[in-house]
């Protein structure tokens, strides 16, 4: 940063080692600069559960008219388009869909740029609380703006022929986009403004809908953006959508649990007549923060470790795209705290096996190092996993062998060896043959309610159905969190307590 001039008024929104590329001007070429795009290409997971859905959507052609929900909207174009997107913290998806045959016909993704704001949610939300406020709504807006032109470039359409997107993200990733005030998602009771207003009686849904237009995104005039609906707290309409994608039957007498991994980890169990929520703050140590060598799955990055079976310390790696190592992603990390427990080289306590050692090499000719401070961070992140499936499970009252299936949705989770994350702690032991990895399951949920109304309706439905549970106003909390930051399998009997739950 020293050898550029300073922060001019246009980048005043800018924290810590953040410019804008069209504004920064060298004056120094006796210091070097590294820097990095923020609009990366990361390895982003943008599949779903792929199932057949009737066709109904809110959008329809009648002759030369376009209509939206009975309203004609614009004179017929050529083409009748939709958006379904999951934004995530960290990344975002956007399923381009034709909403008169229901098929795909883009999918692309990106890092969110919001990352200038914080790497997690109470980040973002602590920025958007500043003299900054609306710079992170103007950030991913310009994103999607940027992708919508390009779609329209690549498939030959013009971006009035967009009538309606849907949104699936977490509280504070949704509400952000719509213009409204997240400072109460951040504090005590850790609830969006539209969740109060709907436990006032002043909403019917926590569903949103707003002209798209007046958020800034580059659509029709008439297009319209649904939010899909929030659940409560920090369990947002990301895990709503996941609830749609899997088909989750509260009814049913089987029990299910979704575990969607991220930042703000969101865990739900359903069945028997019952459903629960919970989130847990994860942070993102997982996902390239708060760990030296840690990275997202960008090229380059070690997504998988094993320790090399002769006879010395090395370890066999592989990294995305085959290129030389940059750093450790989330699944590598998985890897590597696995096989350090399994080889005895590091405690239940991310303690070395020589306890005076406080970082190991792990490949000498790319000087790429593990740390007990970065074993720490990791601990901690795992931990909130941890606390989010455990409380959740004995407030329901099971073990984890009561559940017929555990549904891993996202991205970090479609790559991880469960296996692994099983032995550290990272997931509920639950057997491994009922272990499901079903992809982007936010993407695939928003696709259901893009083209299909009744889908919407029946989710809105739903989610009312679900009680939602604060981890931290559990009485041992806290100890199960400690337990949670050692790295070893979460117990297969779970005591089971009465927790107080909300609606």
């Amino acid at each position: 940063m020293k050898a550029l001039e300073p922060l001019t008024e246009k980048e005043s929104f800018l924290n810590d080692n953040y410019r804008l590329a069209c504004q920064a001007k060298i004056i120094r070429d006796d210091v070097d600069v590294e820097f990095s795009p923020l609009r990366r290409t990361p390895k982003i997971l943008t599949v779903g559960v792929e199932k057949p859905i009737a066709l109904e959507p809110m959008v329809i052609r009648r002759s030369g008219d376009v209509f939206y929900d009975g309203d004609r909207v614009d004179d017929y174009r050529g083409h009748i388009y939709g958006l379904a997107i999951d934004l995530g913290t960290t990344t975002v998806v956007i399923e381009l869909l034709d909403l008169e045959s229901g098929e795909t016909v883009s999918v692309t993704s990106f890092e969110n740029p919001q990352r200038f704001g914080g790497s997690d949610i109470m980040h973002r939300i602590s920025y958007d609380g500043t003299d900054s406020k609306g710079e992170l709504q103007r950030a991913i807006c310009n994103a999607i703006n940027h992708e919508i032109v390009e779609l329209g470039k690549r498939f030959g359409f013009v971006r009035q022929e967009i009538y309606e997107i849907v949104v699936a993200g977490n509280s504070t990733m949704r509400d952000l986009l719509f213009k409204l005030d997240v400072q109460g998602i951040g504090q005590k009771p850790y609830k969006s403004q539209i969740e109060h207003e709907y436990l006032d009686g002043k909403r019917s849904t926590t569903a949103l809908v707003e002209n798209a237009r007046r958020l800034g995104l580059r659509a029709n005039l008439r297009t319209k953006i649904y939010g899909m609906p929030l659940i409560a707290s920090h369990v947002g309409a990301d895990m709503a959508a996941d609830v749609l994608a899997v088909e989750l039957d509260p009814n049913a007498d089987e029990i299910v649990m979704i575990v969607d991994v991220g930042t703000n980890t969101e865990v739900l169990i359903g069945g028997r007549g019952r459903m629960l929520s919970a989130s847990c703050p994860a942070g993102p140590a997982f996902e390239g923060g708060l760990v030296k060598f840690g990275m997202p799955g960008y090229e380059g990055a070690i997504e998988s470790f094993s320790l090399a079976n002769n006879g010395t310390t090395e370890f066999n790696y592989s990294t995305i795209g085959g290129l030389p190592p940059q750093g450790i992603c989330g699944s590598g990390l998985v890897d590597l705290l696995a096989e350090l427990r399994r080889h005895g080289r590091m405690s239940e306590k991310g303690v070395f096996e020589n306890r005076k050692q406080f970082e190991m090499m792990l490949i000498e000719e790319h000087d790429i190092t593990f740390s007990r401070e970065d074993a720490s961070n990791l601990a901690q992140a795992k931990a909130a996993n941890y606390c989010g499936q455990f409380i959740a499970m004995r407030a329901f009252g099971i073990d984890p062998d009561e559940i017929s299936n555990l549904y891993l949705a996202g991205g970090f989770a479609n790559y991880i060896d469960v296996h692994n994350a099983v032995d550290i702690g990272f997931l509920a032991p639950v057997p491994l043959d009922r272990i499901v990895k079903v992809g982007n399951a936010a993407v695939q949920g928003a696709r259901e309610v893009l083209l299909n109304r009744s889908r919407r309706k029946h989710l809105e439905h739903l989610v009312t159905e679900i009680k939602h549970i604060e981890l931290e106003t559990t009485p041992d909390f806290f100890e199960v969190f400690v337990e949670g930051c050692q790295f070893k399998p979460m117990p297969t009997r779970l005591a089971n307590g009465d927790v107080e739950v909300e609606k």
